[in-house]
């Protein structure tokens, strides 16, 4: 059976900020026409961020849409051109301070793919150099080094509910098995 959608008319409904929304008509396998909603995203980059071999940098941070403070991995959407390395980096020093060298890519995912086509990279980063923080100005962040461990049973207890610190800490609990981090 065909599965892929063609698409016939492309509509942007609202440009924003951050993001587009989209209302674009295709064209299913069968030839019919369907309208198909979605965030049009640049995609982001999120990071790992190791202080020593057990212990992760977190930010705290009020997220309006779900009224709640969370816990998360430093993350940023990316900037026009920029590179994956780039913006990594970028955004653990504007939210953490952090400035390293070590950084390496651990999994790419999206999040949501039924109604936004962003894609999210995550990386790993180790032997940091401490610094100064810098975020955007409509951002208010707080860092908090937790144990890897802990952050693991954060997320079974509902403490860490952000889908992309989820799956960094999950996926790195089993690319890491016999690894000091996890004893």
């Amino acid at each position: 059976m065909k599965l892929k959608e063609k698409a016939y008319k492309k509509n942007t409904v609202y440009k924003g900020k951050a993001v587009d929304f989209c209302n674009d008509t295709v064209i299913l396998p069968n030839n019919k026409k369907a309208t198909r909603e979605y965030i049009d995203h640049p995609g982001a980059v999120a990071v790992v961020p190791f202080v020593n071999k057990t212990d992760i940098i977190f930010v705290k941070q009020f997220r309006y849409p779900v009224n709640e403070i969370t816990y998360e991995i430093p993350a940023g959407k990316l900037d026009k051109k920029e590179s994956l390395l780039k913006c990594a980096k970028r955004e653990l020093e504007e939210e953490t301070g952090y400035k390293t060298k070590n950084i390496k890519k651990l999994i790419s995912f999206w999040p949501s793919p039924a109604f936004s086509n962003e894609e999210l990279y995550i990386y790993t980063a180790t032997n940091l150099i401490p610094g100064k923080s810098h975020p955007d100005s409509d951002e208010f962040v707080n860092t908090v080094i937790i144990p890897f461990k802990k952050a693991l049973q954060m997320i079974y207890n509902g403490k860490i509910k952000d889908s992309k610190t989820i799956i960094a800490l999950t996926v790195l609990a089993s690319s890491i098995k016999n690894s000091e981090v996890i004893k």
